[in-house]
């Protein structure tokens, strides 16, 4: 388990409940960032110094069931799959209420799929590092659309299909302050990546921003 602290505002409260884990297990690490660096830097702190043969992503508001790496590995494994995502809930910022329906994801994705609608979510993906190998977030995006182009790119370049498991292992914390919270917020990144990004032409990217505010707006229905 490698802890990344990206210059958290806790007043060191957080490095220090893992400094207590890190004298009960040694398989537990923690990296502090000198400067803040986003989802993007975050993550690549941490895929820079990764030894283990799968990955697997948690964010700091975002919560595992205590059988999600057992399951999403067994998943892995019976696809023999490169990348593996679940189905989640979605509650709260500030309880464990249920403010959104689970989010129920399909059973597999393609590049062409995610440029209509992104249906992977971070904190549930497992990566298999040995078929795959180490790719990096792009860092220039901070944390706009930085996730959403990861996978474009691994589906684009590295592997044909993202698997799906229908089972309900992970809890997405909706912040009201989230770059995300707002999909209004996201049209003008959203396009950018489009465009700029996957080299679309005008005519495609109205096609498949047209495609993601529509799926969008039913995804966050209740």
């Amino acid at each position: 388990m490698i802890v990344i602290d990206d210059c958290s505002t806790d007043q060191g409260r957080g490095r220090e409940i893992v400094r207590e884990y890190l004298a009960k297990d040694p398989r537990i690490s923690l990296i502090c960032l000198e400067k803040n660096s986003g989802s993007s830097g975050a993550r690549n702190s941490g895929i820079k110094v990764v030894r283990g043969e799968y990955l697997a992503f948690l964010d700091a508001d975002d919560l595992w069931d205590k059988r999600f790496l057992e399951k999403q590995l067994l998943f892995m494994k019976q696809l023999n799959a490169s990348i593996v995502f679940s189905s989640y809930r979605r509650i709260a910022e500030d309880s464990n209420e249920e403010i959104l329906a689970p989010f129920i994801v399909p059973r597999q994705v393609d590049y062409h799929a995610i440029l209509k609608s992104n249906s992977i979510f971070t904190s549930t993906v497992m990566l298999h590092t040995k078929k795959l190998g180490k790719h990096y977030f792009n860092q220039q995006l901070e944390s706009l659309r930085d996730d959403y182009v990861y996978w474009l790119t691994l589906l684009r370049e590295y592997v044909d299909y993202a698997h799906g498991n229908p089972e309900i292992l992970a809890t997405y914390r909706m912040r009201r302050d989230s770059v995300t919270a707002k999909k209004s917020k996201m049209i003008i990144p959203h396009w950018k990546v489009l465009r700029k990004n996957e080299r679309l032409s005008l005519v495609r990217s109205l096609y498949y921003i047209s495609c993601w505010a529509w799926i969008s707006f039913w995804k966050y229905m209740k």
